[in-house]
This record gives structure tokens, sequence and C-alpha cells, in this order.
């Protein structure tokens, strides 16, 4: 396994010196995690990318390939409202193209608030936080890059789309893959589920007796299902590929109107603009979308010390794990390019509901790989 070179011991104290400011409480996380939660919250294209080790018998767990989810869990765990954290450490994952340190350095910030707590301010806060300790290491062709996964849902409720529909759309929003799979139905008459006959009949059922049903059926057919996953998350994911088969297509102008959403690349403000434009006059009748504009302003007042030179606003800046649903960013370095972020987070509500958490608990976060934000480090 290839490891991250270490970084200068003053690059590396100047770096955490700017996270320090979060007041956070160092923690550490279990260097082990467990496989299908990953998996959930990434799909399975991240298998590839994960190191796999399973004891004689037990189930399958990873090596920590980041630290928001072992920390959300421990933050749950504690049962506490709210939580800042603060954490450094190694994280694993494979390279894509087998040439990049697999075992490397994270430093991050994670912080949790209770429901109804101010979400905007937060979110600014931490992704100064980010910029101020990428910057920390010495570079100076950094950019800050905006994103918005909750805009993107404010978005499609404006356009007045069947309620099947809009909820298929922001459940796919963060999945690149997906998303543009579903834009490429537009002007789709629906079709009937095809080879969706057991699908359907699961639908039907309790989330129980759809596994047993679907473990009565691997016994019949002498199947020994692999992976790990147990029969509940494969009848869910049956079901909801047979929903997504047989639900209404968008229009071709409402699948104008996505993409044009999806190509906004600009500086903040004239990024809002153009969305505001977009979403022409269903935006008046939108509460949803005002209030998710509205917090952009909260957000940019809050990263007045990031230059405006160096802030782009794109929209639909996602990340490999799928639970964010709020603010995305990236703070990315001109000699390392587009897919190796200096540093990267963004707002992840949903999560803690997801991991036996309270339902509308805030939670944001960052993280810095230090060996990309020293100016001497990764070329």
């Amino acid at each position: 396994m290839r490891v991250e070179p270490p970084v200068p011991a003053q690059a590396l104290a100047a770096i955490r010196g700017a996270l320090a400011t979060a007041g956070a409480e160092p923690v550490d996380a279990p260097i082990l995690q467990p496989l299908n939660l990953l998996l959930d919250l990434a799909g399975e294209a991240m298998r590839a990318r994960l190191f796999v080790v399973q004891a004689d018998g037990g189930e399958e767990a990873c090596l920590r390939p980041d630290f928001t989810v072992a920390v959300a869990r421990r933050h749950v765990a504690r049962g506490a409202g709210a939580g800042r954290y603060s954490y450094e450490g190694p994280a694993f994952r494979a390279s894509p193209g087998g040439d990049r340190p697999e075992e490397f350095v994270q430093l991050g910030v994670e912080l949790f608030a209770p429901p109804g707590g101010p979400t905007a301010q937060a979110d600014g806060e931490i992704a100064s936080l980010a910029w101020r300790a990428a910057a920390a290491g010495g570079r100076d062709d950094l950019t800050l890059w905006l994103g918005d996964i909750g805009l993107f849902s404010a978005f499609v409720e404006s356009l007045a789309l069947p309620a099947t529909l809009a909820a298929r759309l922001k459940r796919v929003a963060g999945r690149p893959r997906l998303l543009n799979a579903e834009l490429a139905r537009a002007g789709e008459s629906v079709a009937p589920t095809q080879g969706g006959q057991l699908a359907t009949t699961l639908a039907g059922l309790s989330q129980s007796q759809a596994a047993a049903m679907l473990e009565e059926v691997w016994v019949l057919a002498g199947v020994e299902p692999v992976g790990g996953r147990g029969p509940g998350e494969i009848a869910q994911r049956l079901v909801r590929r047979a929903q997504a088969a047989s639900a209404p297509a968008l229009t071709h102008a409402q699948a104008a109107a996505i993409h044009a959403f999806l190509a906004i690349c600009d500086a903040p403000a004239a990024g809002l603009r153009q969305v505001r434009a977009l979403a022409g006059k269903t935006r008046a009748r939108n509460g949803t979308l005002e209030g998710a504009l509205a917090d952009w302003d909260a957000r940019l007042a809050r990263l007045a010390e990031v230059p405006a030179e160096r802030m782009r606003f794109s929209p639909a800046l996602g990340h490999a794990f799928d639970y964010y649903d709020g603010l995305t960013f990236e703070v990315r370095s001109a000699a390392l390019g587009a897919d190796r972020p200096v540093a990267s987070g963004g707002r992840y509500d949903g999560l803690l509901a997801r991991l036996g958490g309270a339902a509308a608990a805030g939670a944001v976060g960052c993280v810095v790989r230090p060996w990309r934000a020293f100016a001497g480090g990764e070329a």
C-alpha cells in the first residue's frame, strides 16, 4: 500500500492552526467501518475503492475511507444535540489509476446542531475554515468552488412536477450517472415495468414481509447471496428500481431547464441570478426556492475573507458520497485539477437520521488533505 509522504512540521502546524479556530473537541474514530453502510451511502461503484476486510464468519468491514461518517456515528451514539469535533489521522482509499497514495492523512472539522438551528451561518463558517486551512499550506493557486444539492431540490419543486418524479430527481441529485439517465428519459411515455413482477409484489408488502419473501425465493432457487447485503436491503432496492422504471418522465422543456441549471458555472452572484431567471414565474409561488436563495446571502457574507475572484458557483457540485443534501464545496488547486481537491465538505443533515439520530438535526463539515495543501507537496 502506497503511503502519502509526511508534511513538514511547520506547514502542518499552520494547517492545524487554521482549523483550531473552530474551537472543536478533538476526537478519534475506529479505523474499521461497516462496509454495508458505506456502500449504501456511496453506491456499489465505491466498493472498488475500499479496502475490505472480514473475520471468519463475521460481517464485512472496510478501512476508514474518510472521517465524516465515523465521526457522525460517534456523535449519534453519544446522544448529544450539539457538538463540534476535530480530527486528524489516516484514511484509506484505492487510487482509481493506481498511481496515488492509498493511505493518506486527513484533517477536518464536523459541526452538529439540534433541529431548528441556523444552517446558512454554519455553512459559511465551515467553508471559511476549509479555505483558511487550505491556504495555510502555502499554495497560491486556490479557488473555492461552491454548490448546493438543496438548491437543486428547491429548483425541482419550482417546476411543478408530479410528486413521484420530483422525489425521484431529488433522490439522485448527488449521483450524476443516475440523474443523467433520468434526464435522458425526457419525452418518453410511461412504459410497463420490465421484468418487474417480483418487485411489484414486494412493493405491496411490509419491509419484513418483503425480506421474508425474497429469502424464500433464494431458497427455492438455490441462490446464495454475496456481498454482505441482507434481504431487506435488496428488496427495497428492487422496489425502488421498479418504481423508477414506471415513473412519469420529464417533458423536454423541463429537462432543458434542469440541464441549464446543472450547467451553471459562474461567480456566485452571477450564478444565483441565473437560477432566479431559470425558475421564472414559478419561483414566485415557491417559498422553498426563495428560502434556499436567501440562505446564500448569509453564506456569502460569512465568506467575505475569500477574494471574490477566487470563488466559483456550480450548483451541481457533488461528492463521491451521496449523503450531502445541502451546501457542497471544494477548494481546488490549479496545479492539481478538479479530481484532486485540497479540501472539501458540505452539509449532510439527512445522514444523522439514517444513522439513528434526531430527524431534522443539522450537520456540516470539512476535510483537508495537508499533503495537497502544502505548496511543496502533491504535484
